[in-house]
């Protein structure tokens, strides 16, 4: 597929996550995002949250031929429509698809993924750290999406009710790849958050 098509795919796509209430990265976060992508240029990628497969293609787009995507998704629906349009791009066979529970996909994968992409369950977020640690190369990125959560993360009011155990994890989430020894973690406040965190490196985003 030439550039000119990918593009028109993915404004196809964005417009229907969109009309369709789809959760896909916002256009502030994709700048952002991308930026990691082309600096890292990863070629084992590991993504939570498949949604239509917008970030697969960003991704894949943004880093060298032959890099590769496992994605996991919890939705049936979600993993056809992705299915569909990854079809229609030239990534598709760059691209394994799983569709189940992440927290139990991610227990029957084997590394090594040089980078993870968090973007799924919000509360589910350190139980999804602790298991992808171990998948890992030494040197590999993980970029986790709407740590922020709609600024209620760094606020210091309460959050509402219905979102408070999400808060309270994404700050636990925050503090854990703080701690990790050896790593740098970024907090980009582009879109609704992005933690970027580097292992073996402690090479900060400019």
């Amino acid at each position: 597929m030439e550039k000119t098509e990918l593009s028109d795919l993915l404004r196809e796509m964005e417009a229907f996550a969109a009309a369709e209430h789809v959760p896909i990265i916002n256009a502030q976060g994709r700048r952002a995002f991308v930026q990691v992508v082309t600096e890292v240029q990863p070629q084992r990628i590991l993504e939570i949250g498949t949604a239509i497969g917008y970030s697969a293609l960003l991704m894949l787009s943004h880093t060298q031929a032959g890099a590769a995507v496992t994605t996991l998704e919890l939705s049936a629906e979600r993993y056809r429509e992705a299915r569909a349009y990854l079809a229609r791009s030239s990534y598709a066979a760059q691209v394994t698809q799983l569709q189940g529970n992440a927290g139990e996909l991610l227990t029957q994968l084997k590394g090594s993924y040089d980078f993870v992409f968090i973007d799924a369950a919000k509360g589910q977020y350190p139980d999804y750290l602790h298991k992808v640690l171990p998948l890992l190369t030494p040197e590999a990125t993980i970029v986790a999406d709407n740590v922020l959560f709609r600024g209620y993360v760094r606020s210091q009011e309460k959050p509402p009710r219905r979102y408070k155990t999400i808060v309270q994890r994404l700050r636990r989430y925050i503090a854990e790849v703080e701690a990790l020894p050896n790593a740098t973690t970024e907090i980009l406040e582009r879109g609704d958050g992005l933690a970027v965190t580097r292992l073996g490196r402690g090479t900060a985003l400019d």
